[in-house]
């Protein structure tokens, strides 16, 4: 009998550690919220020109989604609340709702990282349109068989520009275009990019936000990307990279950003209510002699340059700090008499050797890569290193590069 308690007692311990290690999904929604009794919401929609049309939306949101209704409501900027759809704010609680409820990763979110990084309609400043249930009907069916967060995250990666035909170029219509503007056009920049995937990820019910610099160190511009939350941090991510988190190109300008400077800091997205406020520096047009103080300022945001201060010393800056490693940078292109524009790159396959060791190899950027993007290989200093790759006819090139003390630029033509 002591033996059988004993077993019973050790089972009930092994199944209360299952629970902790793999807890059972959390439920979608405040089941006691009620709309009546919040004094901030009655404070808001008493302010609103909409108020009766806003309870009415209110009233008419299913028990599940009221909660998540409100929660919008109470922290979209107010030319949103006075001014967008409501049919368009319908749908996508709806849609949310239904990413919530049927992925496990969903499932699972804290409240807050839900309520911030997954239901929000918006990202910065782009065209209020609807995009959230033809994102889920896009991108579910590339994560339905998904079992973890991570899987999900690279299949939405991994299928993007097959699934909404977006791929980066110069020539797009305008620099912060909505998930469906980018769609008509098949094209986006960086920003219309990172818009894009945001979306998509929220659409699948993985958080993300929206991440940039309003310049890069040596004032060459501005860039933004992507921000995905697994496993209760932050990770980098960006267009064209399936499975790459935390190691992008741009981690060597990132190292030089300055968080006291707004104008080279880092900083990632908040909806709603927050302590800082993000760059947009494409708002507006370019207004001439405008100060980067003199910005919108309705989206909140986070600055997390120490962070990628943090990720550029472990893989670029203590190399560089100790003097010992620079970079080779390869930029091949289809011909010999190439132009600056970005339709004579070619995404071609190089890999470095020093003697018959492999110190690195990947794709130089093609047309469809940021402008700024460019293949880069970090090695030591004051060493003979060997480029390989192939020609237009299929045959092994192989060129020899002296490297000294400052990083070298090589462009590879294809055709001579």
């Amino acid at each position: 009998m002591k033996l059988r308690l004993l077993l019973c007692f050790l089972a009930g311990v092994a199944c209360a550690l299952a629970v902790i290690m793999w807890p059972e999904a959390t439920t979608p929604y405040d089941q006691n919220y009620d709309p009546q009794k919040d004094a901030e919401l009655a404070e808001i929609l008493a302010a609103s020109e909409r108020g009766e049309e806003l309870n009415t939306l209110l009233s008419t949101t299913p028990d599940a989604q009221k909660h998540d209704m409100a929660f919008l409501i109470k922290n979209m900027p107010d030319f949103d609340r006075e001014g967008m759809s409501l049919d368009l704010l319908k749908e996508n609680v709806e849609y949310a709702n239904i990413a919530r409820t049927k992925y496990s990763w969903a499932k699972r979110l804290p409240e807050d990282v839900y309520l911030h990084d997954v239901l929000p309609y918006h990202v910065v400043d782009e065209v209020r349109d609807s995009w959230r249930k033809e994102l889920y009907e896009m991108f579910s069916p590339a994560v339905d068989t998904c079992k973890t967060m991570y899987e999900a995250i690279c299949a939405v990666n991994a299928n993007i520009p097959r699934l909404t035909g977006v791929d980066y170029n110069t020539k797009r219509e305008k620099t912060n275009q909505s998930p469906r503007e980018s769609m008509r056009q098949g094209m986006a920049s960086c920003t219309g990019l990172a818009i894009l995937l945001v979306d998509a990820y929220r659409a699948v019910g993985i958080p993300a936000r929206f991440a940039g610099t309003a310049s890069w160190h040596d004032n060459r511009g501005n860039h933004s990307w992507t921000e995905v939350w697994l496993d209760g941090e932050w990770r980098v991510t960006e267009y064209y990279f399936p499975s790459k988190l935390d190691h992008l190109w741009f981690m060597p300008d990132a190292s030089k950003a300055k968080a006291q400077d707004r104008t080279y800091a880092i900083y990632a997205t908040r909806f709603g209510k927050a302590d800082d406020w993000f760059p947009m520096v494409w708002a507006d047009g370019d207004v001439e002699g405008r100060s980067v103080e003199e910005l919108p300022k309705f989206v909140g945001a986070e600055n997390v340059t120490e962070r990628y201060q943090k990720l550029a010393y472990e893989q670029y800056t203590r190399h560089i700090e100790a003097g010992t490693h620079t970079f080779i940078k390869i930029a091949g292109y289809k011909k010999a008499g190439k132009t600056e524009h970005s339709d004579d790159r070619i995404a071609m396959g190089v890999d470095v050797f020093c003697g018959t060791e492999q110190m690195g190899g990947g794709l130089t950027a093609g047309p469809l890569r940021d402008m700024n993007d460019m293949f880069s290989v970090l090695v030591e200093k004051n060493r003979t290193y060997e480029l390989r790759y192939y020609n237009a006819n299929g045959e092994l090139q192989r060129q020899s590069v002296e490297l000294g003390e400052e990083p070298v630029t090589v462009e590879i033509f294809l055709e001579k």
